[in-house]
């Protein structure tokens, strides 16, 4: 028998691929399917299992893809609906998989159909579970993706605090927990940096899983500073119900390479969003005017997936040398499948063409500090809510609103005003400037480093507080 987690930083996702005695299943694939079939080949195994946690909703999975390649078969918890053609599997239910089989745990609450998979070995013991999002390690999924006319969040919640005390935590202590997300993932608030851990651990630190916990209690502590989904989620969530677009189809589409002029002619003719993805270093000394950044040096898919709405907006990419087919790549693993090409040679070449470039002007935080002791400073953190109240620039001009609802705030803001620009170290502070200069704000300067670049200076900042404590 053998186990490897399959771990995505940028969307914190764990997939999953067990072999044994030639045959493999795999649970919540990414987009990209060809690595695991490449896997299967070069050990001489069969997919034989495709097993779905739930339907995810901030990626889209490769069950479909990887089904249609390998023949295997696609395996959702009860009272899942699909659009094409899976196996709907009962409570309890048994599938061998060479020497060991896999249990099917029904464990609504994060979603209704969710379900965790429970691995018994050889030897017939319970070995493993593959969590979905019904557990994490520090946390539990958030019980407000899946609500209906005739459901709440609360109901859910319920749902979900019965999952876990009826399937989950009379389980042995000695069993490996594999879940579906780690730290960085918004399916949940507080998820440990772990990716796997044992469930006898969690039964002692895990919030959720205290003994003593009442059902009344579960639902209040879970669902205490749950933010809005980000807008993206449930979009996802259809494509994983309804299927999609083969991920080669995607790919031959937004893998090609384009001159400066047609770069600059189908952006015109097919009104394409420029997402500029190089460092905010690089955006910043010079980018297409109305370009958007979103770095790949940072939690890219999430960001594009909560700040462009539209899945089906055309994207032309300007990209590192190199990295073409990576961003193409990681935009479907969100579910954006309409990138239509990239600037060959990146933005060298349209800088050397001649056209119109532009700059996000910068300021270090030693020169900000001095600046705001004698002048009357606009400021705009772009920071998280938490981050924000835990200490913040002082000020009777300092603005804040999160950069994940920067859609929501254009009226908050002044285009006849100046304003310094910052988030934590300078990644979403980039991200901020480009929306905002696109769409006419024109007088930015972003504070180099952001609030930890402030702190080692005088700059006048609130006394801190523990996040945990708010």
């Amino acid at each position: 028998m053998r186990i490897e987690q399959i771990y995505t930083g940028c969307l914190a996702q764990g997939a999953y691929y067990i072999e044994s005695n030639g045959e493999v299943a795999i649970i919540d694939p990414l987009r990209e399917t060809q690595q695991y079939v490449d896997k299967a080949a070069n050990e001489h195994a069969k997919i034989k299992y495709i097993f779905e946690t739930h339907f995810h909703a901030d990626f889209v999975s490769g069950h479909v893809d990887l089904a249609k390649k390998t023949g295997a078969k696609i395996i959702f918890g009860p009272t899942a609906k699909t659009d094409y053609e899976a196996y709907i599997a009962k409570d309890n239910e048994i599938f061998q998989l060479g020497n060991i089989t896999i249990k099917v745990l029904h464990t609504p609450g994060h979603t209704l159909e969710s379900a965790t998979y429970l691995l018994i070995d050889e030897n017939g013991k319970d070995h493993a579970i593959f969590s979905g999002d019904t557990l994490f390690l520090g946390d539990v999924g958030r019980p407000d993706l899946a609500i209906k006319s005739d459901l709440s969040k609360e109901d859910l919640a319920a749902m979900l605090y019965d999952s876990l005390r009826n399937k989950i935590m009379p389980l042995a202590d000695y069993i490996i927990v594999y879940p579906a997300h780690g730290a960085g993932s918004a399916c949940g608030k507080n998820l440990s940096k772990d990716t796997v851990g044992v469930l006898g651990e969690q039964k002692k630190t895990n919030y959720a899983l205290r003994a003593d916990m009442t059902k009344e209690e579960f639902v209040k502590e879970v669902l205490n500073g749950i933010l809005p989904p980000p807008q993206y989620f449930a979009k996802n969530a259809m494509m994983n119900k309804t299927g999609y677009d083969t991920f080669e189809t995607v790919l031959k589409k937004g893998n090609i390479a384009l001159s400066a002029e047609d770069f600059e002619s189908i952006a015109n003719h097919e009104n394409a969003l420029v997402l500029d993805v190089r460092t905010e270093q690089e955006f910043a000394k010079g980018h297409i005017p109305n370009s958007i950044f979103i770095g790949l040096n940072g939690a890219f898919a999430p960001w594009v997936g909560a700040l462009i709405t539209d899945l089906k907006q055309p994207i032309l990419l300007i990209t590192p040398i190199g990295k073409e087919k990576e961003t193409v790549t990681r935009l479907s693993r969100v579910g954006y499948d309409n990138t239509l090409g990239f600037l060959d040679g990146g933005f060298g070449t349209w800088k050397a063409s001649g056209k119109d470039v532009e700059m996000l002007d910068s300021i270090s935080a030693e020169a900000f500090s001095k600046r705001i002791k004698n002048e009357d400073l606009n400021v705009l953190d772009v920071r998280k809510d938490s981050e924000y109240q835990s200490t913040h620039l002082k000020g009777n001009n300092v603005q804040h609103f999160a950069l994940d609802y920067i859609n929501d705030h254009m009226n908050a803001i002044s285009k006849d005003k100046t304003y310094y620009i910052h988030c934590a170290g300078g990644y979403r502070s980039a991200i901020a400037a480009s929306i905002l200069k696109a769409r006419g704000f024109n007088n930015l300067i972003d504070i180099s480093g952001g609030i930890d670049a402030l702190k080692k200076t005088d700059a006048p900042l609130t006394d801190y507080v523990c996040p945990t404590t708010l």
